[in-house]
């Protein structure tokens, strides 16, 4: 399937980052040389998306300032200066500046490196894989064993099928969600005008039967601390290392 809309989700305080984010919005603290939302922006760009609408709120005057220099892909913003949104709110209140197509969202604060050149994206491996006959949403998953800065939590058990559950033990096989994923706007027709968390349609997918994972290819990372950003810039030099 063909996705040219996007919602980056980038409104947060980013307040285990501190003090760094007492000056600037978590979406622009730099990694090796690039505010972290440039990762996921120029992914998307690179996947064919069109138009990204990005929610705006800590710092927005800076995250203003900074979209306003890309071109691909559109940025549409989606102000939430008066009342913070959380994800799922941010999320249903960003689609209804889109149109009815599908869309790829994304963290603006989670990125990977080490796709292999001349093969398809991990954003357009998601996009095309996403079937709207069988799935609510596809989620772009991640072994532990392949991620830099995260808390060593296991967010899902993936079958067989490719079907997600809560993780547990018995059900093994266990990943990370990774940031991503791909969906059809009306799914969230029925939300709250409020605030809400996103892990209430994740749930509701599960008891279905239709939430999906696709695992990434390379290697992901979260700076969740100013700790993490040392760890996240040594394992970006590796990989250009062993690329050049």
């Amino acid at each position: 399937m063909k996705i040219e809309d996007a919602m980056v989700l980038a409104a947060g305080l980013g307040t285990r980052l501190r003090p760094i984010t007492d000056t600037m919005p978590k979406p622009l603290v730099p990694i090796a040389g690039k505010p972290m939302i440039d990762y996921g922006l120029d992914a998307l760009a690179e996947a064919g998306v069109k138009r990204a609408v990005v929610n705006v709120h800590h710092f927005a005057d800076q995250m203003t300032a900074h979209l306003a220099n890309r071109t691909q892909p559109e940025i549409i913003l989606s102000d939430e200066t008066a009342q913070l949104m959380n994800s799922g709110g941010g999320l249903a209140r960003g689609l209804k500046l889109l149109g009815r197509a599908p869309v790829l969202v994304m963290n603006a604060d989670l990125f990977w490196i080490g796709e292999k050149a001349g093969e398809k994206t991990n954003l357009q491996r998601l996009a095309e894989a996403f079937d709207p006959d069988r799935m609510d949403m596809l989620m772009l998953c991640v072994r532990l064993e392949d991620t830099t800065g995260h808390n060593g939590k296991k967010d899902f058990s993936l079958d067989a099928d490719g079907r997600l559950t809560r993780y547990r033990e018995e059900n093994g096989n266990p990943v990370v969600y990774a940031g991503a994923i791909a969906m059809m706007s009306a799914l969230l027709d029925d939300a709250p005008d409020d605030a809400f968390n996103l892990n209430i349609y994740f749930d509701r997918a599960i008891e279905k039967g239709r939430l999906f994972g696709l695992m990434l290819e390379g290697h992901w990372i979260t700076v969740g601390t100013p700790d993490a950003i040392d760890a996240a810039e040594a394992v970006i030099g590796r990989f250009q290392e062993a690329a050049a």
